[in-house]
């Protein structure tokens, strides 16, 4: 195979790209989503991290 691409299989790519994107959310991509917060909370916990309210409560200062 050659180092260039040709116009049909860019086509190709770009139609399958498309394809996979009307559906709004990628489902490749579904895993790298933090989930909900209860979610967060439960691995963070389980990891033996402090509570995700902890968390969240420690970036900032209260004002």
């Amino acid at each position: 195979m050659s180092d260039e691409v040709s116009e049909p299989m860019i086509a190709a790519i770009m139609a399958v790209l498309a394809a996979t994107q009307m559906d709004g959310d990628d489902p490749s991509q579904v895993a790298r989503n933090l989930g909900t917060a209860w979610s967060q909370d439960h691995r963070r916990q389980m990891a033996g991290k402090t509570s995700l309210m902890n968390a969240r409560a420690g970036r900032s200062p209260w004002r």
